[in-house]
Formats: structure tokens, C-alpha cells, sequence
């Protein structure tokens, strides 16, 4: 390829590619930019922005989840702001909803169309880190000139997807660099922080959204994953985080159907499972008790006899 090579011809080239779309996430990327949603890397237009009344909706609707994401896009900005870099916050559809940047930078973003009410979706602006992150559900480096268009070459985009509590991915945080020495090396250091945060983001989401449950933090290979499992009063699931769903075999996404927290947990069923329950429950009752079988057993509901005899058959003995 000649050194003259326009981005576009470059772009459109790999767009039409088949091989070059098999063999490259980002080619793949320009493909459908191209091939889908027929756009052109020279189109010169703004991103489009929503009407405000929409941009209200959209932001009331995700009211309680931008309350739980500011303080940890505040964090995240105090790590990268400094540094040229715009923090960003998308609805599932690419929308800008929430963004940090310093008044030095913010002519060059919004030069960009970097601001609340753009459409950054890849059907919109082709080949970008909000876009394909959202399509590819994972997380994405969009460095300069893998960008589709060739108005957006200057910047360097990273991006993770954030998934809902019923498994749905509900927005993509970004980090956008204006610095034009932007280095590929810098991009992976911020983009452990990106990943980093959009999980806590999802796992304060997910804690707020069952506040009154008891939360399980499971064991995980991905460290990167809140694997996590809300438990009701009655001990069944009704609720997991993404991660969750996958290692417990349960839907992908969707409300979950309430199951007992044993059956996911490897815990005995059956009678004796209800044993151990019942035998938890008196030990308790004594504990808070003292030990006074007759303050325990008005703790209960039972009279005093039957809670004898009940601690007889569960082996326990007057304390």
C-alpha cells in the first residue's frame, strides 16, 4: 500500500475484505461500518445529538444507576484527567449521558461531538471505542486511525461494557484521549482502569438494586467479573450478577426464577437440609437467650415442652 494512501482508501480496502475482516477485530469493525451500515470514512458530519426532551428521558430513566456511576467516574477522572483524557458515560444505545473533562480540553471534545445527547453508536460513527464496544460486548482499544471516520483519527478511545443487573448490558464507559502523542502502551495502562471501574460500577449497581437482600461474592477465574448472587430472607436467589449467571449455568439474561441459594451453592437438600436449618434457628434462639429454654421457645412461637423436644432430636442439650 502506498505511503499516500487516504485513511479512507485505507478503511474501504479492509472494509471490503473478507480475510482482512477474519483476521482483524477492527477490519471486522470497518466491515460492518461500511458493509451494514453504509457509512463513508471521509463523511465530515457531527455526530448526530438527540433532542434535549429525549436526553431528559434517557437521563431519568437512568437516574439511580448515574448516582451510583458518579462517584467512580469522579475516581476515575482524578486518575486520568490530567492527562488530556475525557471520561465518559453511555447509555446501552451509545447516547452520551455523563461526561468529566477539564475546561481546557472540552472545546476539542465537543469539537469531536464528544458530549451529553451524541450518538455514538457504531450504526451512527462507524468504527469508535463507545460503538464497537457496545456491539462486541467487551472491552475495546480504539487507538487514531482505527477509527472509521477519518475526522476522528486524532483522538484514542477505551471502552468497557457494563452489564446490568439482569445481564443486559446497559452502557459503555470511555476514556478519550485528545493527545495526539498518545502512545498504544499508555492506552492498555488506562484501559485496566477503565475495566477496573466499570466492574465496580456494576457491582455497587447490582447491590443497590437488591439493597434489602443478603449479597454471596463467589469465587471467580476472572478477576476482573463481579461474580455475585443476592439471597431474599428465604434463602433463595433472585438475583445475579452476569458473571454469576454464566458460572451458576443460570439465563443470560431476564428476571431469574427464585431458586433455593443450596442448590447453587452445593448445599444438601431434602430433610437433611431443613434439619440443619431448624437446628441453626434454636441455637440461635438459645444464644440470644442465654441459654433460658423458656425465653428461647417464646422467641420461636413454640411452648417451652416442644422446644425440649426438639432439642432432644436435634441432639442438643440444656445449656
Amino acid at each position: 500500500m502506498s505511503p499516500k494512501t487516504s485513511h479512507a482508501e485505507k478503511v474501504l480496502e479492509a472494509a471490503s475484505s473478507a480475510s482482512a475482516a477474519a483476521r482483524s477485530q477492527v477490519a471486522a469493525s470497518w466491515h460492518r461500518s461500511a458493509r451494514k451500515h453504509g457509512l463513508h470514512p471521509d463523511n465530515t458530519s457531527a455526530p448526530e445529538l438527540i433532542e434535549h426532551s429525549a436526553l431528559r428521558d434517557r437521563l431519568n430513566i437512568h437516574e439511580q444507576f448515574m448516582m451510583v456511576a458518579a462517584p467512580r467516574l469522579d475516581a476515575l477522572y482524578s486518575l486520568v484527567g490530567q492527562s488530556g483524557c475525557a471520561v465518559l458515560l453511555t447509555d446501552a444505545e451509545g447516547v452520551i449521558l455523563d461526561q468529566r473533562v477539564s475546561d481546557a480540553d472540552k472545546p476539542t471534545f465537543e469539537g469531536w461531538g464528544l458530549r451529553a445527547g451524541a450518538d455514538w453508536s457504531e450504526e451512527r460513527e462507524g468504527t469508535n471505542g463507545i460503538g464497537t464496544c457496545l456491539t462486541e460486548r467487551r472491552n475495546v482499544i480504539i487507538h487514531q486511525d482505527e477509527h472509521f471516520h477519518a475526522r476522528n483519527t486524532g483522538m484514542s478511545c477505551i471502552d468497557a461494557p457494563i452489564f446490568g443487573v439482569e445481564g443486559q448490558i446497559v452502557a459503555a464507559l470511555d476514556v478519550s484521549s485528545a493527545r495526539a502523542d498518545q502512545t498504544e502502551a499508555f492506552n492498555r495502562l488506562i484501559a485496566a482502569q477503565v475495566a477496573q471501574t466499570a466492574r465496580a460500577i456494576e457491582e455497587a449497581n447490582f447491590r443497590a438494586a437488591f439493597a434489602t437482600s443478603r449479597i454471596i461474592v463467589a469465587d471467580c477465574d476472572d478477576g476482573e467479573s463481579a461474580t455475585l448472587l443476592a439471597i431474599d430472607g428465604n434463602d433463595l436467589v433472585v438475583g445475579a450478577t452476569r458473571e454469576a449467571r454464566r458460572a451458576f449455568g443460570l439465563a443470560g439474561t431476564g428476571p431469574l426464577c427464585a431458586r433455593p441459594a443450596s442448590d447453587l451453592l452445593g448445599r444438601e437438600d431434602g430433610p437433611t437440609g431443613f434439619e440443619r436449618a431448624e437446628r441453626a434457628a434454636v441455637v440461635r434462639a438459645l444464644a440470644r437467650a442465654d441459654g433460658n429454654v423458656s425465653q428461647a421457645a417464646r422467641q420461636l412461637g413454640v411452648a417451652r415442652a416442644t422446644l425440649y423436644r426438639r432439642m432432644k432430636r436435634l441432639g442438643l442439650n440444656e445449656t
